[in-house]
């Protein structure tokens, strides 16, 4: 319990920090929500199914770059505006490791899950599965930012991050695909570890 007290402290101290004096309030918002929901469910379900702490630190990995993201907008980290210099990039690239991350993580959850839970006999389509409910969510959240990006105008265009790059929608979602599969290709072993030891 002490390491998942840790988690908990650097997500409040991270989150505390993202929404004081954020570059767009409502950006902020749209951004960390997930996050939030996403601490709520697992609060909720904690006692029925806990994870292990490898998954865990995963997916506080992915809140924090939420949480960055949150503060400073996606198109407008820092950082990713010193590598864009650097490498002569046209755009902040931050979102690219949101959605990679959007793969990456999902599939270690839901790897974990299947695994505990026995969802799937045939592990021959096991990978397969994984890789395409994580490109489901990647699809999924770029509806919530086109829908988001219409019903708010203008106040939507820092959430749907474009940047004026016409092929954002579809370059997302194949980071997020890459993301699941070298989540897949790296770190399942390490997960079945974890698992071995609860």
């Amino acid at each position: 319990m002490k390491y998942i007290y840790l988690l908990l402290t650097i997500f409040g101290v991270t989150l505390l920090w993202s929404i004081i004096n954020p570059k767009e309030g409502f950006t902020c918002f749209l951004e960390i929500i997930p996050a939030i929901i996403g601490l709520v469910i697992l609060a909720l379900t904690f006692k029925k199914f806990r994870f292990t702490n490898f998954t865990y630190t995963l997916i506080l990995i992915h809140c924090i770059i939420l949480f960055i993201g949150g503060h400073y907008t996606y198109a407008e980290v820092p950082f990713f505006d010193y590598i864009k210099e650097i490498f002569h990039q046209s755009r902040n690239n931050y979102d690219k490791v949101g959605h990679f991350a959007q793969g990456f993580v999902p599939a270690m959850i839901i790897r974990e899950l299947f695994i505990r839970k026995k969802v799937i006999a045939n592990q021959s389509f096991f990978n397969f599965i994984i890789v395409s409910i994580c490109l489901a969510i990647s699809a999924a959240y770029e509806w919530i930012e086109w829908f988001v990006s219409i019903a708010t105008g203008d106040g939507g265009d820092a959430f749907l991050g474009t940047q004026g790059y016409v092929w954002d929608t579809q370059s997302d979602m194949l980071f997020a695909t890459i993301g699941a599969i070298v989540a897949l290709l790296l770190f399942s072993k390490v997960q079945d570890k974890e698992l071995i030891k609860m």
